[in-house]
């Protein structure tokens, strides 16, 4: 209105700018107030800019905004870049540059008052610029700062934008705008009403600044958009000091107030007829004090009794500070419906965190549970193989720069470098100590701490990058409180793969066969021709390989250390053991439970995780009191032993 207001009466006054199409004029017509500009007279100086319609008005707002404007000793106006004592300074109407002497010029540096009104006016002609990036920065500009003023113009733009996403971004902040700003009831109350099913914190933020209230007290309810009245009695005290900071009561009397009151009135070595030598007795300083308040030589005292008549003689209550009581309804209930809303989204990104963490947890265990449930072998270096898994993933992309193909390749030599260094282990050490778990649980301990010094003498202590390719990048984002990241569903998928891969070998191979048939009797397996010792050894190799491909999949998400297996070794271990051992169906569920118990002693404790997982510990160990052979126990010989 302003604006349009100011194009009128440069029409009727005649000034050349309108309808030239040169802004110099316009300038100098208003160079004071462009020089030294007020935040309280400057409005009239950049409507009268912005009604030129010209297309330089945007570079030039754009420029005086940035401080990069500066005026000659003879008034004209330039963008200039200053460089030492000289200026490469830009004509604002032809555009034509040129070097001068800085100290012919003066800079412009309006403050932060006068940028910001500027802004305002500068948002109307970068919301229909040709350029994407200042339609969109112009939109950005609007969400940080929303005014009344740009809510006309961003109405305006709507129809005519092309891009897809700023154009939803357009209608979002038009939502947003309106439900404050807009001057019709009916308007606001449409706009209020559509943000309820927006979980943003943006349209939380603004039903919420609809919503604020202020906290006042009187001897009657006021008149006025009521939001509440409220009970003093639950916090007296702090009722009372409202009280007293309206004026509608006096101060209570501190311990001093009562000394000074009662030294002032000593008459004859008395005080309201109490000798002096008595008033060590509380109760006799407060009956000396209670009987000059009697005589008006000194304030009532404030007692509890006092207090309490106080407070029931007045009216607690919050007030709207938004006066439309339709509005505030709408809000209310608005809010109430996102509030409902972020809690189910909440719900759910909980939900997809714990999945993801279980998965994580299954990919680390699942080799863990075939070792230790089929051969009974207590493998402390099954971390280590995680590790190696995740270097050799490291290392193929040394030579391989193509992440997607890297990693493809890297899940294939993962798994055949850890199956052979596990058939190694198996043959070299664990063979002879079958049936002995101390002597293994130290052997193989002693071999987890021979890997990781190994890889530190290869690849030092420093953390290694494991790169994900493009396609993994980001996160899926449902909304401002549901996303997670692609590496997670991919790592979820790929433990949905690997579960099936490893039901489908232990139920419709040979080798699935012969395993079942070896875990559940092995004297029986023997007499019908299966070799035991060769069983363990593939048994062992593919519970190492496996180990090896999680390592490659937890390597995209965390860090590649010479200790990184140590991280999830106890995880692996409370997996199997909550699960079932030996059991595929069983290690999945004590993925389960173990991830989604972690993030909801998270959600309860979200600033420490290491407290989540002490919990979980302490859980799994009382859980394990009750179900010592796990959700699901095995039958045969590990449910035997």
């Amino acid at each position: 209105m302003r604006s349009a207001l100011f194009a009128l009466i440069l029409i009727v006054c005649g000034v050349p700018a309108v309808t030239a199409q040169t802004l110099q004029p316009i300038l100098q017509t208003y160079a004071g107030e462009i020089a030294k500009p007020s935040r309280k007279s400057v409005g009239e100086t950049i409507d009268a800019i912005a009604a030129s319609g010209l297309p330089q008005v945007t570079v030039f707002l754009e420029q005086w905004s940035e401080k990069n404007i500066w005026q000659r000793n003879d008034g004209i106006f330039f963008v200039a870049d200053a460089a030492g004592d000289s200026l490469t300074i830009t004509d604002v109407d032809t555009e034509a540059t040129t070097t001068a002497a800085k100290f012919d010029f003066k800079q412009l540096k309006p403050n932060g008052g006068v940028r910001r009104l500027i802004g305002t006016a500068l948002v109307q002609f970068q919301l229909m610029d040709p350029d994407l990036s200042r339609r969109e920065t112009a939109v950005a500009s609007i969400a940080r700062r929303p005014e009344a003023a740009q809510l006309a113009p961003l109405l305006a733009s709507i129809d005519g934008e092309v891009d897809a996403n700023l154009k939803a971004r357009k209608n979002q902040l038009a939502n947003l705008l309106s439900a404050s700003f807009a001057k019709n009831t009916e308007d606001r109350i449409a706009a209020i009403n559509s943000l309820s099913t927006d979980t943003s914190v943006e349209a939380r933020a603004v039903l919420n600044q609809i919503l604020t209230t202020t906290t006042g007290v009187a001897l009657a309810a006021p008149e006025g958009n009521i939001a509440a009245t409220l009970d003093p009695m639950l916090d007296a005290e702090q009722s009372y000091t409202a009280l007293v900071d309206a004026n509608l009561a006096a101060p209570k009397q501190t311990a001093g107030d009562i000394k000074k009151a009662l030294e002032a009135n000593i008459v004859n070595g008395r005080i309201a007829g109490f000798p002096l030598g008595q008033m060590d007795d509380p109760m006799v300083r407060q009956a000396a004090y209670t009987a000059l308040a009697d005589a008006g030589l000194v304030p009532v005292l404030i007692t509890q009794e006092v207090r309490d008549a106080e407070l029931s003689k007045h009216v607690f209550y919050q007030v709207y500070d938004e006066p439309n009581v339709e509005v505030t309804i709408a809000a209310e209930t608005a809010r109430k419906s996102a509030d409902n809303r972020v809690a189910t989204a909440q719900f759910a990104d909980l939900t997809l965190d714990a999945l993801s963490l279980a998965s994580i947890f299954f990919l680390a265990a699942i080799g863990l549970a075939i070792t230790f449930g089929v051969m009974g072998v207590i493998n402390m270096a099954h971390g280590e193989f995680i590790m190696m898994g995740a270097y050799t993933g490291y290392v193929v992309q040394l030579f391989i720069p193509n992440y997607t193909v890297s990693i493809f390749v890297a899940l294939t030599l993962a798994f055949a470098v850890t199956f052979i260094a596990g058939v190694v282990m198996e043959r070299l050490v664990i063979r002879r100590l079958y049936h002995r778990p101390l002597e293994t649980l130290l052997a193989t301990f002693g071999i987890s701490i021979a890997l990781q010094q190994l890889a530190k003498n290869v690849f030092g202590t420093q953390a290694r990058p494991l790169t994900s390719p493009d396609w993994l990048a980001g996160a899926w984002v449902v909304n401002d409180i549901i996303q997670i990241s692609y590496i997670r569903i991919a790592i979820f998928i790929l433990a949905l793969l690997f579960l099936g891969l490893i039901i489908y070998i232990l139920k419709r191979t040979r080798l699935g066969l012969e395993v079942r048939a070896v875990t559940q009797n092995p004297g029986m397996a023997s007499s019908m021709g299966i070799n035991p010792d060769r069983i363990n050894m593939l048994t062992f190799g593919l519970g190492s390989g496996i180990a090896g491909i999680g390592g490659v999949a937890i390597g995209l998400y965390a860090k590649v250390t010479s200790e990184m297996g140590s991280d999830y070794i106890v995880q692996s271990f409370m997996t199997v053991v909550v699960g079932g051992v030996g059991n595929v169906w069983g290690t999945l569920a004590g993925a389960a439970m173990i991830g989604f118990g972690q993030k909801g002693i998270e959600w309860l404790n979200p600033s420490n995780t290491l407290a989540a997982q002490t919990y979980m510990i302490l859980f799994v160990i009382l859980f394990i009191q009750f179900r010592p052979k796990g959700i699901v126990a095995l039958k045969g010989r590990a449910a035997g032993d």
